[in-house]
């Protein structure tokens, strides 16, 4: 089974509605959006509430043979200070019971987002093979997450990707780093390089007459919007760097029209 995959750098990067950067990559049709949380009044683009986050992406690339992007070893992520990533009252999956049983083992509460993912391999001469899976992502004990990819054709790859989240300082809050390995596709072939994502990420729970929101959208807004840094560190050792401005939202939590 392989464990880790490029293409992560692409959910977490979308999630904030940062460019993914790679060399000479470019990432191209980024969509990025906060929504409201299905069936849970008075969530998404709110300050203080739950929230899921819509993204789209496409990486694009041409330094590895077949016109492929490089891979990425590893990155981290850098939320606002305020945001609020609470795992109480959620049910956790292991990467054990994930190496397993796959997704089924986990419990269904236990997942917060799910969509496709692109990859790419480059076997042989010629153009690179491409393919789409779906991917899933889990709570863990002890506060982190994992990502289980299942590409199914023409090359089956089960690939599990964990993280763990940590308190970076002012002016940032949650910090998400991910340990990349390299994904090796075939014997003698180029290690797997990711090319798209589409997914929704977010959860909400009922729960003995309570709600529990694994994320939250920060209750204030520093002037000129929400700061957000990416770290993203290339096979090779290369380090990039980028920092972004996400637009305050115009509603609090109470429902009260925000000053702008």
């Amino acid at each position: 089974m392989r464990k880790a995959s490029p293409y992560v750098v692409l959910i977490v990067l979308a999630v904030l509605g940062l460019p993914a950067l790679a060399s000479a990559a470019t990432v191209t049709g980024v969509k990025a959006a906060i929504v409201p949380i299905p069936g849970f009044p008075e969530t998404g683009d709110i300050l203080g509430a739950g929230a899921d986050v819509e993204i789209e992406g496409k990486l694009e690339g041409d330094e590895l043979p077949g016109g492929l992007p490089l891979q990425t070893r590893k990155l981290v992520l850098y939320f606002p200070a305020g945001t609020k990533i609470d795992p109480t009252g959620f049910p956790t999956c292991t990467v054990a019971k994930l190496e397993q049983l796959g997704p089924e083992g986990c419990p269904k509460q236990s997942r917060i987002a799910d969509g496709t993912v692109g990859v790419a391999d480059q076997i042989g001469s010629g153009e690179a093979t491409r393919e789409e899976g779906a991917l899933e992502v889990f709570i863990t004990p002890g506060n982190g997450v994992v990502a289980y990819a299942n590409a199914a054709s023409p090359i089956s790859a089960q690939i599990i990707i964990p993280a763990h989240w940590e308190t970076a300082p002012a002016p940032y809050g949650p910090k998400l780093t991910f340990e990349i390995e390299l994904v090796d596709s075939v014997p003698g072939a180029l290690p797997v390089s990711g090319t798209s994502i589409k997914e929704r990420a977010g959860a909400a729970i009922r729960k003995n007459g309570k709600t529990y929101y694994y994320g939250r959208v920060p209750s204030k807004c520093p002037k000129g919007g929400f700061p957000g840094k990416g770290e993203v560190t290339l096979e090779g050792g290369q380090t990039i760097v980028t920092e972004v401005k996400v637009p305050c939202p115009t509603r609090s939590l109470k429902g009260h029209q925000k000053k702008k």
